[in-house]
């Protein structure tokens, strides 16, 4: 479930129909907001099953004019250190222009038919803003396949902060829409942020 907007009210409301710890959730990202108008956010509820155990999350992402707040709260069973379930919830601020990327990746059936304005099957919204980066390795290797000299590593570096999954067939096609207006709205934000001159 993805639901979108552009008021406090409106974002309350969402977190309220996620049913998903509502007050925890709505304190923890109030707080991190603070008095700010908010331009867009997004709250994405998930369930995933890991073991025999269904587990759920809940991300909130809010884009206000100064800042990116992303929210996520986890919810665990009981264990040696915690004889009753218990929740975890942390929040990020990140300054619009600390983001490095958006990428918004879309999944379309039958490409050779597509129509423009028609909803993708599935969408991943990745968001970068140098906390986290995924190094990918492999050996590297020159034009001659007989040569078998150790030409030591080659890579890339890949900012990978938040990637969020979100898809028509688990979600809903609405969740789908929301997350490309989100996605939108993010990018836009970055960019105006990006093309100001520092003062």
């Amino acid at each position: 479930m993805a639901k979108s907007g552009t008021t406090t009210q409106g974002l309350r409301t969402a977190i309220e129909r996620s049913g998903y710890y509502p007050a925890l959730v709505a304190e923890a990202v109030e707080a991190a907001v603070g008095g700010e108008p908010i331009s867009s956010y997004l709250v994405h509820q998930e369930t995933t099953f890991d073991a025999n155990e269904v587990r759920r999350h809940v991300t909130v992402l809010v884009l206000t004019g100064n800042r990116f707040i992303v929210s996520h709260t986890d919810e665990q069973a009981a264990d040696a250190g915690s004889p009753s379930p218990y929740a975890t919830t942390s929040t990020e601020s990140v300054k619009l222009a600390g983001i490095s990327s958006v990428v918004l990746s879309r999944v379309v059936a039958n490409p050779e038919s597509y129509t423009p304005g028609t909803l993708p099957r599935e969408v991943v919204l990745t968001i970068g803003w140098g906390a986290v980066s995924r190094i990918d390795l492999e050996p590297a290797a020159c034009g001659d396949q007989n040569c078998d000299a150790d030409h030591g590593y080659t890579g890339n570096s890949t900012a990978d902060d938040l990637s969020l999954r979100v898809s028509e067939a688990g979600d809903g096609p609405e969740a789908v829409r929301q997350t490309l207006l989100f996605a939108q709205a993010l990018s836009e934000a970055t960019a105006a942020t990006s093309a100001t001159p520092a003062r």
